[in-house]
């Protein structure tokens, strides 16, 4: 669709137009009402649907926690860590690094 609804030519060639009537889309009223999201979903970092899903216990397991294992990988290092998660975050129990490997005779790492 044309910006212009109506265009008409004088004699001397130039267009003149009026310009057509655009509704704003965007107003005060839907800002008011808007709600971002949370940080790490805007980043892009986390999966909050996934995350539910991977983090929940079972509530006959009451207080217990679920264990998780953690691989990350860096440029020049692997983590392992076992992490749990609270309300306030996640805790990580323990952590192995790949660069530890020699202390216990493997010759990689």
């Amino acid at each position: 669709m044309c910006i212009r609804d109506r265009v008409s030519t004088q004699s001397t060639g130039q267009l003149t137009g009026l310009m057509a009537f655009v509704k704003l889309v965007k107003n005060k009223a839907y800002f008011k009402r808007y709600q971002t999201k949370y940080r790490r979903r805007r980043e892009g970092k986390t999966d909050y649907y996934a995350r539910k899903r991977l983090v929940a216990q079972d509530k006959n397991k009451y207080n217990s926690p679920k264990y998780r294992f953690v691989v990350r990988f860096s440029n020049k290092d692997i983590t392992c860590q076992v992490v749990s998660s609270k309300i306030v975050g996640d805790v990580c129990h323990t952590a192995a690094y790949a660069h530890e490997l020699t202390r216990y005779g493997l010759p990689v790492g």
